[in-house]
C-alpha cells in the first residue's frame, strides 16, 4: 500500500512540472510576439519619417564682405642695386633706453604733438619710393607692420593702448566695407533695351597721401640721478581728415595707436628719405630719437585740469599756436631754472 501512495506521489509532480513547463513555453511565445509587433511599429514609423521630405531653407544668403586695404608685396631685386654693399640695414637694433628710476624722476609732464606731412622738414613721411622692403611711405611702413603681426594696433578710443585693433577694424575705417550696386548687364542684353541689371561689388582703393597728419605722444622727464631731461616717445597715431558735406575741412581723428617702444625695432629696417644726400640717410628710429622732425603741441599735463585739447579753450588758430609754443618754453625753463651760474 505505501508503495502504490509514493509512485501516485512521484506522478504527480512529474504532471505539475510538465505543466509548468507548457506554460513557460507559452509565455514566451507570447513575449517574442510582442516584441516583433514593436519592431513593426516602429519600421513603420521610419518609414513614414523617412517619407517626409524636410523643408530647405531657398533664401539667398546674404554674405557679408568684409574691408581690405591692399598692399603691394615687395619684390626684391635680382641684382645689387647699389653701387655698394648694403648690409647695415639688415643689422640695425635700436639701442636700449637709459634707465630711470621712479625716485629718479622728480619731473614728468605728457606731451601731444601733431606733424604735418607738408612741413619741409617732415618730407620724409610722404616719400612714396618702393624698395627691396615695400612701400617707404610711413604710413604703409605701418600698416605692413601691423598685417604681418610684427606690431600691434590700439583702438582709436583712447590713447592709453587698451584694446587692439585688427587690420580689418583698420580697413574699414579707411576705405569702408564692400557695397553692392546695380549696373546694366552688357553681356546678356548688350543695347540695354531689356534693362537687365546685375550685382557689381565696389571696394574703395586706400589713398596713402590722403593721411596728411600723425599725433605723437610722448613723456618729458627729468632724471635727478644724470642731471638731464629725456623726451620719450610713448605711441604714434595717423590721422584721418574728416569733411563736410560741400568737401571742406572739418577736423582730424586718430585711425589707430600704435606703441612706439614696440615700433623701434621695426623702424631700424627702414630708412627715411634725406633730399640733401641720398646715401646719408638715418633709420627711422634715429629719426625719432633725434627728432629730426617739426610739429606742433596740441595738448599736455601742465595747467590742464580738464584733459583738455588747446582748441577747446583756445579757439584762435594762432593764439592755439602760441600757447603750444609757451608749453615748450615753461619745460624748457624748468630744466634751466635747476642751474645756478
Amino acid at each position: 500500500m505505501k508503495k502504490c501512495v509514493i509512485r501516485l506521489s512521484l506522478f504527480a509532480i512529474v504532471i505539475a512540472l510538465a505543466a509548468g513547463t507548457v506554460n513557460a513555453q507559452t509565455t514566451t511565445r507570447k513575449k517574442k510576439k510582442r516584441t516583433t509587433t514593436a519592431k513593426k511599429t516602429t519600421n513603420k514609423n521610419n518609414a513614414n519619417t523617412a517619407a517626409v521630405t524636410p523643408a530647405q531653407d531657398t533664401t539667398k544668403k546674404v554674405v557679408e564682405m568684409e574691408a581690405d586695404i591692399k598692399l603691394d608685396t615687395p619684390l626684391k631685386s635680382l641684382r645689387n642695386d647699389a653701387v655698394i654693399e648694403r648690409n647695415l640695414i639688415k643689422d640695425r637694433t635700436p639701442l636700449n633706453y637709459q634707465y630711470i628710476r621712479e625716485d629718479d624722476a622728480v619731473y614728468r609732464q605728457r606731451v601731444w604733438r601733431e606733424i604735418d606731412v607738408h612741413e619741409k622738414m617732415n618730407l620724409p613721411f610722404a616719400y612714396g619710393a618702393i624698395e627691396d622692403n615695400g612701400s617707404q611711405r610711413f604710413i604703409n611702413i605701418l600698416l605692413n607692420g601691423i598685417r604681418s603681426g610684427e606690431i600691434t594696433a590700439f583702438d582709436p578710443i583712447d590713447d592709453r593702448f587698451t584694446t587692439p585693433y585688427t587690420f580689418k577694424q583698420i580697413a574699414t575705417s579707411l576705405v569702408g566695407k564692400p557695397h553692392t550696386i546695380q549696373v546694366p548687364n552688357l553681356v546678356q542684353d548688350p543695347d540695354g533695351s531689356k534693362g537687365i541689371m546685375k550685382d557689381t561689388t565696389i571696394s574703395e582703393l586706400f589713398n596713402p597721401e590722403s593721411i596728411e597728419r600723425y599725433w605723437i605722444k610722448e613723456e618729458w622727464v627729468f632724471d635727478k640721478q644724470t642731471s638731464r631731461m629725456y623726451a620719450r616717445i610713448l605711441g604714434i597715431a595717423p590721422l584721418k581728415t574728416i569733411t563736410n558735406s560741400d568737401g571742406t575741412f572739418r577736423d582730424v581723428a586718430p585711425v589707430f595707436w600704435v606703441y612706439y617702444p614696440d615700433l623701434r625695432a621695426m623702424l631700424a629696417k627702414y630708412e627715411a628719405y634725406n633730399g640733401k644726400n641720398y646715401g646719408a640717410r638715418m633709420s627711422w628710429e634715429e629719426l625719432f630719437e633725434s627728432r629730426m622732425f617739426a610739429s606742433r603741441i596740441i595738448k599736455s599735463t601742465i595747467d590742464n585740469p580738464g584733459d583738455k585739447y588747446i582748441k577747446e579753450y583756445v579757439k584762435d588758430p594762432i593764439l592755439a599756436l602760441l600757447e603750444g609754443d609757451n608749453i615748450k618754453e615753461k619745460i624748457f625753463n624748468y630744466e634751466q631754472d635747476l642751474w645756478s651760474y
